[in-house]
């Protein structure tokens, strides 16, 4: 899995599983694009990418979280529900407002 943290007024934590990047899913209006740029930073393991999540959310971070690895570490780190989980075109997605 990738994330890369933008520095801004407020952290914002990109997460995606490594084999998405750089591609585009559209469902109805819905679409995600999931852009090297914006996604593409240091390769993490479950372990290392749940600890990154917890450590963050005490920073008061948004997050956008793509792919159902990604996902599932963002829930066990307690970011997100069941229910926060969206869905395009079979690829789970969690955008966080802390």
């Amino acid at each position: 899995m990738l994330i890369k943290v933008h520095k801004a007024y407020r952290d914002v934590v990109a997460v995606c599983d490594s084999e998405l990047t750089n591609k585009k899913f559209e469902q109805g209006i819905a679409q995600l694009d999931i852009r090297e740029n914006f996604y593409k930073g240091e390769e993490k393991t479950a372990e290392e990418l749940i600890e990154i999540l917890k450590d963050m959310a005490k920073e008061d971070a948004t997050f956008n979280i793509i792919g159902s690895d990604s996902v599932n570490c963002a829930l066990k780190a307690g970011i997100i529900s069941e229910e926060g989980i969206k869905q395009v075109q079979d690829v789970p997605f969690a955008l966080v407002l802390l």
